[in-house]
């Protein structure tokens, strides 16, 4: 997850005050996308899920 601003082949989303952005195709092979915000033993941060299988690559540039 990072800072970006939308281009013209990205889903664009506002939920609760927050802008999500993601790329179109990558977005059609894992919706739907859930992002929660969770707090834990752990720590606090962001939850990321999605209908892709664990372990499997989404991408050269992220860890879905």
């Amino acid at each position: 997850m990072a800072l970006d601003e939308s281009r013209e082949n990205d889903e664009v989303f506002n939920e609760q005050g927050l802008t999500y952005v993601i790329e179109k195709d990558l977005y059609e092979r894992i919706k739907p996308v859930k992002v929660d915000y969770v707090n834990s033993p752990m720590g606090a941060g962001f939850s990321i899920g999605s209908s892709l299988p664990a372990g499997a690559a989404c991408g050269s540039s992220c860890s879905c």
